[in-house]
């Protein structure tokens, strides 16, 4: 024998579960028809013959042009091209659908790709909305405070709808709601701080006032009149969650008849895309309010909802910033000493004033602190190991411990919820600010605790039967901590956990990060390094092909490479930032060209060149100033005028000329130099590059794209171009013993070369700063020392402090350039920038060792 399926258990979803959306039923003050999308009447409600005299077997699978006006259909079509978005409707005023049946106010909407239409007889109650609702808000507009806000707001839909009572009904994070403001007609109840529970309004019925924020019962007691066919071919239900005519769900009826309510109205307030509460409107006898009427209702309801969210925008915004004032000075504390944190009675004092509360307490790195009303030590230590449980390393609010805690329910009276700040993630710390129990009378409107009873709709939660007070004292709960309250307290965990990274957790992230960090520069060091060998090797080879002898061939070689040494320099010398392109120019020109350099004119703007472009044009100038010394405009007295400017587009646009020179005779074959200028632009930048080899004198014009120009500045550059430092006898050393410290095998050879090249007779050389110190001590002490200032592992100070006690001349050779930070005791040292040329070490050695 089969046994009976169980029915399903009865409790609060029972309601949530009821599918209100589609009922198949409408009211009865109007009718509905729907079409397809190829305009065929697909349904109709039942009671469609006593408004236009076609019955639903008339109209079902017929064309629209079969029933109605051809100018009404029009109408409609027109009107349907203006819905925009899912749950948009529109409406019309007075059409005639059928001859001779009068004049119909009609609305119209989407349901998937259904057309829904709902039509009732015109009253004529046209009003201009816009301007009646632009008079209310200007009254709302004068109010002071929300609670006089509220107040008006309930006013006016009164005056609008006619309604006995509006109440403008606010629910709380759990769904419950309150009567926070009211307007009655004398002799009504007031519902006036009375509260509900959330399931009056269940979790269904709050997602339909999200998309249908207008809501009218006409009357409690009529009967609904069903929707044919029921289901489609395809047995689906028609959606009526936008239908202003959709029937009422048969619970809510008895929710509203046990009220004494023979119609409502209720009109969503939506904030920040959250059903904030309602107007909800109740009337003693059935009531319609023309079609205009809440048209203009509903423009008010969003017109208020948009003036509430931007007063508690600006509340919150008030609260918000002088909650930033206390972060501050919270932050400047700890960041001066970070021991003051974990003092709960300094802290409480600070962040009081951020967060009310009643007390504090502190747990970092095992050890607690607590000031004024909290739970005991042991019970503190019990409510962190229950947070390191439910927290997740974010902000962590309740208005009852007892919930997350059980035993905490013993100490309410001391500590009844809490708002915890983590400041760490592995162990976890926190910062915990305590609100003592808020013993509270809440008067409900009737009992909330709903018995279940086999009522007329079935065994469920019957809605109450009296909604006289009903007074309860609610226990074990603390004020609840507020949305902005918690957002402060998120920004107040985001800047402490700043200045404690020295607390173990935070230290061996640090640490971590800095390894990350350190492996990202080395690879990114091995990238320029590979990349700088390259471009040397590039050099050497190009070089090599076009030289005619092995001196050329160094000389030529030795000028290209000091042409990025010293552009390298300039967009170093701002931590590898955007350089001036007037000081490349200046600083190409100023190199070797001596009493000459007044003969390079330069006109353009203060424009500053990203690194990666930047060395790409000092070779290029490079060559374009050598070729111009050499063959060109520099060598008689002609001279070179070099113009720039940035495009529209943010190109920059340089072109150079020459005039005065020998006459011009392009060259028959192409060197590297000439490589250099005619395919570095455009093969490096991708720009481009246009040479011109005229009788009168060489030009080229340059296009480098927008993305290499940093910016351009709004001063005018410097247009001085310094005079090429005098050659330097090559005796500066002459019988000198010279001391060498350089870890590098290449450099130190290179380094000897030059060295003797000065005139030195002996040249000893150190890789060590040991080896250097047994050189100086030795039988032939050196005259003057070049020192390498790294040297791996450690650095050439020791022999710089030995070599000054004994007053030896010497200098330091490095890459670091201006950015090498000596101490103050050898801050007037000599800096030699590596790579360096016989030149640059000899005008160097010379100033050192000049007489005073």
């Amino acid at each position: 024998m089969a046994h009976a399926e169980a029915p399903p258990p009865v409790d609060l979803t029972n309601c949530d579960r009821e599918p209100i959306h589609i009922p198949g039923m409408i009211q009865p003050f109007g009718f509905l028809v729907a079409f397809t999308a190829d305009w065929l009447v697909s349904r109709v409600s039942a009671n469609v013959a006593d408004f236009i005299g076609f019955t639903p077997t008339q109209m079902l699978g017929k064309p629209v042009s079969a029933v109605f006006d051809e100018e009404a259909i029009h109408s409609i079509r027109n009107r349907m091209t203006m819905l925009r978005g899912g749950d948009s409707v529109e409406r019309l005023f007075d059409v005639e659908l059928v001859a001779g049946h009068g004049g119909f106010d009609v609305s119209v909407h989407f349901a998937g790709d259904i057309v829904v239409m709902e039509a009732e007889p015109a009253t004529g109650d046209e009003v201009e909305a816009s301007t009646l609702v632009r008079s209310m808000m200007a009254r709302l507009g004068q109010t002071e405070g929300l609670k006089g806000f509220f107040r008006e707001g309930a006013r006016q839909v009164r005056a609008l709808t006619g309604f006995d009572r509006v109440m403008v009904y606010r629910f709380d994070h759990d769904g419950a709601g309150e009567v926070i403001a009211e307007a009655v007609r004398p002799g009504v109840d007031s519902f006036l701080g009375l509260n509900y529970p959330a399931s009056d309004i269940p979790v269904q019925a709050r997602a339909l006032y999200l998309r249908n924020i207008f809501r009218v019962i006409v009357d409690v007691s009529s009967t609904p009149v069903p929707v044919v066919p029921t289901l489609d071919p395809r047995g689906a239900p028609l959606d009526l969650s936008l239908a202003m005519m959709r029937a009422v769900s048969p619970i809510h009826i008895e929710y509203l008849r046990n009220m004494s309510v023979k119609a409502s109205l209720s009109i969503s307030i939506v904030v920040d895309g959250r059903l904030w509460g309602l107007f909800a409107c109740h009337h003693n006898a059935p009531r319609l309010p023309g079609i205009a009427h809440r048209g203009a209702a509903e423009l008010f309801g969003q017109m208020f909802s948009m003036m509430l969210e931007s007063r508690e925008r600006r509340e919150v915004a008030d609260y918000e910033t002088r909650a930033r004032g206390v972060s501050d000075r919270i932050m400047a504390a700890v960041a001066q000493d970070a021991e003051v944190l974990a003092d709960a009675v300094w802290l409480g004092e600070m962040v009081s004033d951020l967060i009310p509360c009643d007390g504090v307490g502190v747990y970092i790195d095992g050890a607690l602190s607590l000031s004024g009303m909290t739970p005991g030590r042991a019970q503190f230590e019990e409510i962190v190991t229950t947070l390191n449980q439910v927290a997740a390393s974010a902000v962590f609010a309740t208005d009852s411990i007892a919930g997350i805690l059980p035993a905490a329910a013993d100490y309410a009276d001391r500590a009844a919820g809490l708002i915890a700040i983590p400041l760490s993630r592995s162990p976890r710390d926190y910062v915990v600010l305590f609100r003592i129990e808020r013993l509270r009378a809440v008067r409900w409107a009737g009992n909330p605790d709903k018995p279940i009873e086999h009522g007329p709709n079935g065994p469920r939660l019957t809605p109450r039967k009296s909604f006289d007070e009903w007074s309860e004292l609610v226990k074990g709960k603390a004020m609840p901590f507020t949305a902005p309250e918690q957002r402060v307290a998120e920004t107040l965990r985001t800047a402490l956990l700043e200045v404690v990274l020295r607390l173990s957790d935070s230290a061996t992230q640090d640490r971590r990060r800095a390894n990350e960090q350190q492996e990202l520069l080395i690879a990114e060091l091995n990238h320029r390094v590979r990349n700088i060998l390259s471009l040397i090797r590039g050099l050497i080879s190009q070089t090599r092909g076009t030289a005619p002898t092995p001196e050329a061939f160094v000389e030529t070689l030795d000028d290209r490479i000091q042409a990025l040494a010293r552009a390298h320099d300039q967009i170093t010398s701002d931590r590898w930032g955007p350089a001036r392109l007037i000081d490349l120019i200046e600083t190409e020109a100023g190199a070797f060209l001596g009493q000459k350099r007044d003969r390079v004119r330069l006109t353009g703007p203060n424009v500053l060149i990203e690194p990666g472009a930047f060395t790409t044009m000092a070779l290029v100038f490079h060559e374009l100033l050598t070729n111009a010394a050499k063959y060109g405009a520099l060598v008689d007295s002609g001279f070179v005028a070099i113009d720039w400017k940035v495009d529209k587009d943010g190109s920059l646009l340089i072109d150079w000329r020459e005039e005065g020179g020998p006459a011009v005779v392009a060259p028959t074959r192409r060197g590297f130099g000439s490589t250099i200028i005619e395919r570095s632009i455009p093969f490096d930048l991708g720009g481009t590059a246009e040479v011109r080899y005229r009788l009168s004198g060489f030009t080229a014009h340059f296009c480098v794209p927008a993305r290499h120009v940093a910016r351009v500045l709004r001063d005018a550059p410097s247009r001085k171009i310094a005079a090429a430092a005098a050659p330097v006898g090559r005796g500066v050393l002459d019988g000198q013993t010279v001391l060498l410290v350089e870890d590098s095998m290449i450099i130190a050879l290179d380094g000897e070369d030059a060295l003797k090249a000065l005139g030195a007779d002996t040249v000893l050389t150190a890789a060590t700063v040991a080896r250097a110190l047994t050189i100086i001590e030795g039988d032939l002490p050196p005259d003057f020392a070049l020192l390498d200032f790294n040297l791996g592992i450690e650095t050439s100070l020791a022999v710089a402090d030995v070599l000054a006690a004994r007053g030896t001349p010497f200098a330091f050779a490095t890459g670091y350039g201006d950015q090498l930070d000596l101490p103050e005791r050898l801050a007037a040292t000599p800096i030699i920038r590596k790579p360096y040329g016989t030149d640059t070490l000899g005008r160097a050695i010379a100033a050192l060792t000049a007489p005073v």
